[in-house]
């Protein structure tokens, strides 16, 4: 080209060709970067599965709503499984597709068909952690998750709160879809982990600061919402606020955590096992706080203890091994569920014929449950006795012989748990 070197005006020159490799060079870095994407995107993975290279296809596909069959077969590894959904959580899926059919907003979370999968390794099979979730929550309403260890509460808590992603399914957050929304979502979000999440060098008054800020509070607005957070936690008097988070005992610590998860008055909120390590005390505190704070937002908690499902909730879900087992107020639960009453009576030992007898006479259907040295313990049906009978037995047994103690309770949470817990088990139908 001479010693003038190249110009602008060359390119168009046919002779060079320069202008072809520009366009040429062009193209090919728009398809290497389009390549690039879709290696990263089916190459990060923060909940342990893997996209497809082709994820972006997905967009063209036409959605079907998933078809609801009652009872339905789920495979596990080389098992199949019969599984029963119960009246209550039909109804629930039910009321999720109709809102979803006519846009309900009125709902601040909504649930639909929610399930995780998490791929199997090492030729094991895929494991199933939630299994067709559908939940509506309403504002205002603390919702409470039950279940054993393992049942995949904090997988759904997880996947809510963007950590992991849905297998298939998807929620919606005040409107917003978890799967494409989660930056929006989060503004309006507020979590209490399982674990406690805290920098030791930081004081309790700076956390607060911090997620103020992520909040976007400002000036005397984020002062006086870090101050209000520290005294409803009760870490505000005595220099605690002002105490590196590492020199704070584990129950601080855990207040601490909950103070976060509400500061910004976020409109959704989820605590994993909040009270976890609370003296009565402060656990009494914090169910006080929760209380206050349920009024203008949803609270989706997890708990083991059923004092303080029964406390705090409005509405509970018992969860095992996957599913939504049962859903209700707790005494809708213990209605459904607890069908009896537990009748214990104690005696000498001479006297333990006589007490079956008498609890023969007030229903053939009663059932030992327990015995041991003139203790015996009796499950009566509900629905065969009245209270007012079994008073009337015991006077007469008192006048026969000597009664040293008798009790009638009603079933408990507890109980509850413990029966739906155990008839949850998968029915093995076919190996």
């Amino acid at each position: 080209m001479g010693t003038d070197g190249m110009r602008w005006g060359d390119l168009s020159d046919n002779n060079n060709e320069m202008g072809h490799v520009l366009i040429i060079m062009l193209l090919e870095w728009l398809l290497v970067l389009f390549i690039a994407y879709c290696t990263y995107e089916a190459g990060s993975s923060r909940s342990g599965d893997r996209r497809s290279p082709f994820f972006f296809l997905k967009k063209f596909e036409k959605k079907h709503s998933a078809s609801f069959r009652k009872p339905s077969l789920q495979r596990h590894g080389s098992k199949v499984y019969v599984q029963l959904e119960k009246l209550d959580v039909i109804q629930e899926r039910e009321k999720v597709e109709q809102s979803l059919l006519e846009h309900d907003m009125s709902h601040a979370i909504v649930c639909d068909n929610l399930k995780k999968v998490y791929p199997g390794r090492d030729g094991n099979p895929g494991k199933s952690v939630v299994r067709g979730l559908s939940l509506a929550l309403s504002q205002g309403e603390c919702f409470g998750m039950l279940g054993p260890n393992g049942a995949g509460k904090t997988s759904f808590i997880n996947m809510m709160i963007g950590l992991i992603k849905p297998s298939s399914g998807t929620a919606y957050v005040q409107g917003l879809d978890i799967t494409t929304n989660m930056d929006q979502i989060y503004a309006n979000m507020g979590v209490c982990p399982q674990h406690d999440l805290l920098w030791e060098t930081l004081t309790g008054r700076e956390h607060l600061l911090f997620y103020g800020r992520l909040k976007n509070l400002k000036g005397f607005t984020l002062t006086q919402a870090v101050e209000e957070s520290l005294k409803s936690v009760d870490l505000f008097n005595g220099g605690v606020a002002d105490k590196q988070a590492g020199k704070y005992s584990g129950g601080m610590k855990r207040r601490l955590s909950v103070a976060i998860s509400l500061i910004g008055d976020p409109k959704v909120v989820y605590m994993d096992e909040p009270s976890t390590g609370l003296d009565p005390a402060s656990r009494n505190n914090l169910w006080n706080v929760v209380k206050r704070a349920k009024q203008n937002r949803t609270i989706i908690l997890t708990t083991h203890s059923m004092e303080e499902a029964e406390h705090l909730c409005d509405r509970l879900g018992i969860f095992v091994d996957g599913n939504l087992q049962c859903v209700g107020n707790p005494k809708e639960l213990k209605g459904r569920y607890g069908g009896s009453y537990v009748f214990t009576m104690t005696t000498s030992s001479n006297h333990e014929v006589d007490i079956e007898n008498l609890v023969k006479d007030l229903s053939l259907n009663a059932n030992k449950i327990y015995q041991i040295t003139g203790t015996q313990k009796f499950e009566l049906p509900k629905k065969a006795i009245k209270i007012a009978d079994v008073f009337r037995a015991v006077e007469n047994a008192k006048s026969r012989f000597q009664v040293q103690a008798w009790g009638l309770a009603d079933t408990t949470l507890e109980d509850v748990f413990i029966k739906v817990a155990r008839e949850a088990q998968p029915f093995d139908v076919l190996s």
